[in-house]
């Protein structure tokens, strides 16, 4: 199997993978992903397509992470992850779609209004 490269992007976080066949191990920005992702939480996140098809000790996972904060940069992985998975095989597609890893969260911070302290919040109205 080549390497099969996929991207993910989550508010303003954008991760760019690398899979090849291996033993499981996933590099975050030359970094393990115990140490760039402490939270076991967000450990489970990345994961969470891999261990769906039972197949987190079949790759190997090279990944270039930026932007954003450390939420946005685990669920914009576990989407790179995943449209990879359906690379490597489409009939997977089925399974990852209904668990709805495969669709894009395109919610981002609104911006600010001119006239106003923030986007929908408004200067208190004085009548007098």
């Amino acid at each position: 199997m080549e390497v099969i490269n996929a991207i993910g992007r989550r508010k303003s976080s954008v991760a760019r993978i690398y899979m090849k066949e291996g033993t499981g191990k996933i590099t975050i920005n030359k970094k393990d992903l115990t140490e760039y992702f402490p939270s076991a939480i967000l450990q489970y996140v990345v994961k969470q397509p891999l261990n769906l098809l039972e197949v987190a000790e079949k790759y190997d996972i090279k990944v270039n992470l930026n932007g954003g904060g450390f939420t946005g940069q685990s669920q914009a992985l576990r989407l790179a992850i995943a449209r990879a998975l359906v690379k490597v095989n489409a009939e997977d597609k089925k399974t990852l779609k209904n668990q709805g890893f495969l669709t894009r969260d395109s919610r981002a911070v609104e911006r600010k209004k001119p006239g106003q302290p923030k986007a929908r919040r408004r200067f208190q109205f004085s009548k007098r």
